[in-house]
């Protein structure tokens, strides 16, 4: 756990270039032209059937089947995950790819445990007892391998935001000893206002608008196990958060996962749990407290915890199962005899939520853009690569990962347990969400300014009359909500790329809408499913410029690598200086 804080304190502060304007993207992809390392690739005899294999129909067909009513809705240790699994090695057979597992086979298997949580929750403040709803007023759940979790009778204390940050000067327990107590914390980061401009956050401290790994809930949770708290509870807003609350009842009031370990999860907190921004101000109003002036309070460095002088009470029933859920890997092996040992490797979840048998009607999260659509990429990219006559230099992996869903279970279990050295890994690109709005001006790459392979894509993407630019929402903390951040933890260059925001032939403000309009109606409901509405034209741009970043860095002379300022450089220098060490990859402090 002290690894996983120290992490969590590296990431601080770093905005990932979001808040660059548009004059320093210009000049840096005026500079990255000129680059010796890598060079734009023309449309080559060899690359025209691969590109041109990459079509909307063939993505819409893979979509369908992923989200069908028969699938489930995906979700792990189900037979959602068997037919998905086998639908996902047919297809890499029909290519003609190779099983990714040096084993002989196309699946790596992910030990992890399910846990269904039937929680009792209520507070005591005021001499009055407040009973909690479960999923409307909160969610709990306890990620300890045991039946049974009880917490009585805790002390509450609010943490304003429930971060130590050294390198800020921040501390929100001030030397308070937390242990056996239940702490209540706001997400996201403190929107510390800038002294120059009190309407502005300070760009100095924890990104300004960007969102760090100091706002996640997982560090939050993190944390609390580290100063041993009994109990864990955020309150959840929207507009911080940037989801609404359904989306967080909508997956932990069901079977939650997490990966296997000895010590079955004991040295995490007894509960873990969030609750609405209204329940919360009931609990401060009846323990005499006034919500806003506490929120408003803790976003400045002096902010010292304060006792609610309420109590906690929380009772949870898991039903518990051991599951060995798969990773779904295929590769096309390099051509060079001195090469092919070393990888590019494609990402994308293939899981989703699964199916609620609670709810009348309907029951099945079909999961069809998140993530049925990046998987039917994936696809489509192995079979591109598989059309190739002459095949890249080093190998390319296709590595399809379970449980993103459920906290990057899969991604995060192949980065501790690679099948090939993450030294010899040169690059993760990372597809989450298809865009099936249409084609786009634009190129969007999800913490801007942290590696090499932007300055790829910059190239590439001039063949398509694209440019690159930052993510126009920093504080959604995209960076840290996909597989490929498990690969940037270990120190590999990981490209997390979608369309921009200009659409073509659209009113500016069309991408937008479309986009708030999946937020608000789609993502993580019942609704998410395939439509005849969509326009996957845009999908298939960037599939294709997905695949000649791969392909050029397949090909190069040179391993991508961070950019200077990026926290992630140090681990990938130490990484690449113990070359015949092939745990490296697994060793590297964090």
């Amino acid at each position: 756990m002290k690894k996983t804080i120290l992490f969590s304190m590296l990431l601080a502060g770093i905005a990932f270039g979001c808040n660059e304007n548009s004059r320093q993207v210009a000049e840096e992809e005026e500079e990255a032209e000129t680059t010796t390392q890598t060079q734009a690739l023309p449309d080559s005899a060899n690359l025209n059937p691969a590109l041109q294999s990459i079509n909307t129909t063939d993505i819409l067909n893979h979509t369908k089947v992923l989200a069908s009513d028969a699938f489930e809705g995906r979700g792990p240790g189900t037979r959602g995950e068997d037919s998905t699994v086998n639908y996902l090695t047919r297809q890499f057979k029909k290519m003609g790819l190779q099983p990714g597992n040096p084993n002989g086979t196309y699946v790596q298997e992910v030990p992890m445990f399910g846990f269904t949580a039937t929680p009792k929750a209520s507070f005591v403040a005021g001499g009055k007892t407040i009973n909690l709803n479960f999923p409307t007023d909160y969610v709990a759940v306890s990620r300890r391998f045991v039946p049974t979790v009880d917490v009585n009778n805790s002390d509450m204390v609010f943490v304003g935001y429930g971060i130590v940050a050294p390198e800020y000067g921040w501390d929100d327990y001030k030397g308070l000893d937390v242990k056996g107590k239940t702490i209540v914390m706001l997400i996201n980061d403190p929107p510390v206002p800038s002294s120059a401009d009190k309407s502005k956050l300070d760009s100095t401290m924890f990104g300004g608008k960007a969102m760090t790994y100091y706002g996640r809930w997982t560090y939050k949770y993190e944390i609390a196990a580290e100063k041993g708290a009994a109990a864990a509870i955020i309150i959840h807003e929207t507009e911080p958060a940037s989801y609404p609350y359904e989306v967080v009842s909508g997956s932990w009031s069901r079977e939650n996962f997490d990966i296997s370990n000895p010590n079955k999860n004991m040295d995490k907190a007894a509960v873990e749990a969030w609750i609405t921004r209204e329940k919360a101000k009931q609990l401060f109003t009846a323990a005499g407290k006034n919500f806003e002036q506490l929120k408003a309070a803790a976003a400045k460095k002096d902010f010292k915890p304060v006792a609610l002088g309420a109590k906690a009470n929380f009772s949870i029933k898991n039903k518990l199962r051991e599951i060995k859920s798969k990773n779904v890997v295929a590769k096309v092996e390099g051509s060079d005899p001195q090469l092919k040992d070393e990888y590019i490797v494609y990402t994308a979840h293939w899981d989703h939520l699964g199916k609620d048998p609670n709810l009348k009607g309907d029951q099945i999260y079909n999961g069809a853009l998140d993530n049925a659509s990046g998987t039917a990429g994936l696809l489509e990219l192995a079979e591109a690569y598989a059309k190739l006559e002459q095949k890249p230099k080093r190998s390319i992996l296709f590595l399809a990962v379970t449980a993103e869903e459920k906290g990057l279970l899969g991604s995060k279990y192949y980065a501790e347990n690679p099948l090939y050295p993450l030294n010899k890994t040169l690059a993760n690109i990372n597809m989450d969400v298809l865009n099936a709005y249409g084609p786009t001006e634009d190129v969007i790459v999800i913490g801007y300014g942290n590696s090499d392979l932007e300055d790829v894509l910059a190239q590439e993407a001039k063949l398509q009359n694209r440019q690159i630019v930052p993510e126009t929402s920093p504080e959604k903390g995209s960076y840290y909500r996909s597989d490929h951040f498990e690969f940037a933890k270990k120190g590999v260059p990981a490209l997390y790329s979608k369309s921009g925001v200009k659409a073509k032939n659209q009113p500016a403000d069309y991408v937008k809408k479309w986009q708030d309009k999946y937020t608000t109606d789609d993502y993580h409901k019942l609704t998410d499913e395939v439509r005849t509405d969509w326009n996957l034209d845009g999908a298939v741009e960037d599939l294709k410029l997905f695949f000649r970043v791969g392909y050029n860095v397949a090909n190069t002379t040179a391993y991508p690598n961070w950019k200077e300022g990026s926290e992630f450089k140090a681990r990938r220098d130490k990484m690449l200086s113990q070359p015949n060490d092939t745990t490296a990859a697994s060793t590297v402090e964090m």
